[in-house]
């Protein structure tokens, strides 16, 4: 997805693209990190406390697009001693 076919509204923070999609935040900033999906810098006027979860938006298009595919790993129970 090309910046020029987004608009404004597309853009969205880790935790409104997991309140969207139903992917958790740090799943979606491991795609980020690993370039499988595309980081924004966020508006800095709406930054809170320190700011960090603020600094970076997303495109939901993109997320929506790869939480098709998404399936959780379950957790593994510690062993019993």
């Amino acid at each position: 997805m090309q910046l020029a076919e987004m608009y404004p509204v597309d853009l969205v923070y880790a935790h409104e693209a997991e309140a969207a999609t139903g992917v958790p935040k740090a799943i979606i900033r491991k795609w980020a990190s690993r370039g499988q999906i595309q980081r924004f810098q966020g508006d800095r006027r709406q930054y809170s406390g320190q700011g960090h979860e603020y600094k970076t938006m997303y495109a939901l298009p993109e997320i929506r697009e790869r939480a098709a595919s998404y399936r959780p790993t379950p957790q593994r129970a510690p062993r019993a001693a």
